[in-house]
């Protein structure tokens, strides 16, 4: 099983801290959410809770996710970095693509790109972009990232967007394209790419996805070797828990190991001792 450490709602400057121990101490990779701002009133819910509320407080730190991931990118040597979730359509992208582009060179190969289509209307209108069709959108936003990042002269002709012959450089290594979300139409989007990313949920949950993936995978003649199931799990805590989770079709977990052992205000050393008991209970060392 890989172990993702996320960082959503740490400080900022923990995070090369955060990130050095996990990669001294074996973890897979971090998880680096993204959010641009944090509107005080919103008229769309949030989907993810039962009450629509947002799970974090106002003033949490949500630093850039490519400029975090070139900085922890140069303090370690083989950690991977995930966003969790990233939104494409929410962004111009040629900009997007060539911020992404440049943290894939700077780690080395090591970056994975999770993205979703985005729930928050205000945002996507603050940041000047079309809310209504931005699945679509996502969809050819990521054709034309991938040519943008393929080497020598290329051109995108699509139905949003229209690229005349160009190069972007430097040019990255692969870069795996994982979907976040819970719905069917995040499911079917995620068959169709590297991987899935799921939300807080039960491993039953999670399962009834997986299988649903494996049939969307099979009717396009894909296996699920080498697709990747990545997921926060409420349920989760033993060993067996995650055996179990892994012998099901998940591939990776994204966990705060210190809230298992400590507050979520605790000090960068007391969550870096979290992650060294987290993996020693475990029996991963």
């Amino acid at each position: 099983m890989k172990f993702y450490v996320s960082t959503a709602f740490l400080d900022t400057r923990e995070a090369i801290e955060i990130a050095k121990a996990a990669d001294d101490l074996g973890y897979h990779g971090m998880a680096i959410p993204d959010h641009v701002i944090n509107l005080e009133t919103l008229q769309t819910p949030y989907p993810y809770t039962k009450d629509g509320a947002r799970r974090w407080e106002a003033f949490t730190d949500w630093p850039d996710p490519w400029v975090m991931i070139g900085a922890i990118a140069l303090a370690t040597t083989r950690l991977r970095f995930v966003t969790t979730v990233y939104l494409p359509a929410m962004r111009d992208p040629y900009s997007a693509a060539k911020s992404i582009g440049t943290a894939a060179v700077l780690a080395d190969g090591r970056l994975e790109l999770g993205i979703g289509v985005g729930w928050c209307r205000e945002e996507f209108e603050l940041l000047g972009q079309q809310f209504e069709r931005r699945g679509k959108r996502t969809d050819e936003v990521l054709e034309l990232m991938k040519a943008l990042w393929s080497p020598g002269w290329t051109e995108f002709s699509g139905d949003f967007y229209t690229a005349p012959r160009m190069e972007m450089e430097p040019t990255p290594p692969p870069i795996p394209v994982y979907v976040g979300g819970l719905s069917d139409i995040a499911l079917r989007r995620a068959a169709r790419h590297d991987g899935w990313i799921g939300d807080l949920i039960t491993t039953e949950k999670a399962l009834e996805r997986i299988s649903v993936l494996r049939e969307l995978r099979a009717e396009k003649g894909l296996s699920m070797d080498g697709f990747e199931v990545i997921t926060p799990l409420t349920d989760a805590f033993t060993p067996e828990h995650y055996a179990a989770a892994e012998a099901s079709g998940i591939t990776g977990i994204i966990t705060m190991p210190w809230m298992f052992y400590s507050a979520p205000d605790a000090s960068v050393a007391d969550k870096i001792d979290g992650m060294r008991r987290f993996r020693k209970d475990l029996g991963l060392d």
